[in-house]
């Protein structure tokens, strides 16, 4: 029988947040990733995306479409979306989008009026659209992080959720292809297909920003020698697990999967430890995007 470790063994390794929610550092922290990422936003607009006319979906895609045809300014096009679309969310969805994203849809147009008369630095399309949509997604990125919104499509996809019952990623892929084909009808098709690459960029950085790099794996192990393993595991390998009941799909018979989470670097080592004692153990490893709680990253 595996014998529990020390509890003061455990508590060593637990670690307090650095800025505790609810307090003002808190708050104001997440107001700095907010107006850190809405500014990483607009410097990605005038540097690479309005200069090549990208519209690479959202508000910002809509601007370049509205600066091509009647040659309004984009920050002003895009607080002419983002203040009724924001006052309507508060009409029919109520008071949850709250101040972050009235300060959100207020700063990023703010951000692409104050640069926009910055150099591009590239005249490629292809590279404009690659590091543009990649500076949006980091942009919008740190924008989650904080836990804020820049306001935009998102709130109009909301409310086409609310108002007609489509799913909220229905609503939101409709209204940026329907961006992206204004733009391949204003532009041509090969600004729309460039503008499709851009889209697809910026949600994969999105998910790097939000996730990280650093995968998981996660592993179930069924065998006979279930004891034999915890105990490894626990002492050997340094890691927690969890028992889970099992049944065998054929046999009926009862088994203990045991479910242990580890580092890339420590499956190897984990292998090893289950070989040793039970070779004939079945083992699963799958990859995990992302863990939280001890052991490794903290809630945030």
């Amino acid at each position: 029988m595996a014998q529990p470790r020390d509890p003061n063994y455990v508590n060593t390794r637990k670690r307090e947040p650095a800025i505790k929610k609810g307090t003002p550092a808190h708050y104001l922290y997440e107001y700095t990733l907010l107006v850190a990422g809405s500014l990483l936003i607009a410097l990605s607009f005038n540097l690479f995306l309005k200069p090549n006319q990208v519209a690479s979906g959202g508000v910002t895609g809509i601007s370049v479409i509205v600066l091509e045809l009647f040659g309004f300014n984009t920050a002003l096009t895009q607080w002419a979306l983002n203040i009724p679309l924001f006052l309507l969310g508060l009409l029919f969805l109520g008071k949850q989008f709250g101040l972050k994203t009235a300060v959100g849809s207020f700063v990023l147009p703010l951000f692409v009026l104050i640069t926009q008369h910055l150099e591009p630095l590239t005249h490629n399309l292809l590279l404009a659209t690659i590091y543009g949509g990649i500076g949006i997604g980091v942009g919008l990125g740190i924008v989650f992080r904080g836990r804020g919104s820049t306001g935009g499509l998102d709130l109009a996809a909301q409310l086409v959720h609310r108002l007609s019952g489509i799913s909220l990623g229905i609503a939101v892929a409709m209204l940026d292809g329907l961006v992206i084909l204004t733009a391949g009808l204003v532009f041509d098709a090969e600004k729309a297909l460039f503008a499709l690459i851009g889209l697809y960029v910026t949600s994969k950085t999105i998910d790097v920003v939000q996730l990280g790099f650093g995968y998981a794996k996660v592993a179930y192990i069924i065998s006979e020698e279930a004891e034999a393993i915890t105990e490894a595991i626990l002492h050997d390998l340094d890691r927690g697990l969890t028992r889970l009941n099992g049944a065998g799909g054929y046999t009926g018979t009862e088994r203990t999967v045991l479910m242990v989470v580890v580092s890339q670097t420590e499956v190897s080592r984990l292998k090893e430890l289950v070989r040793n004692v039970d070779p004939s153990a079945f083992v699963i490893i799958s990859e995990t995007r992302e863990v939280l709680g001890e052991g490794f990253k903290l809630h945030t």
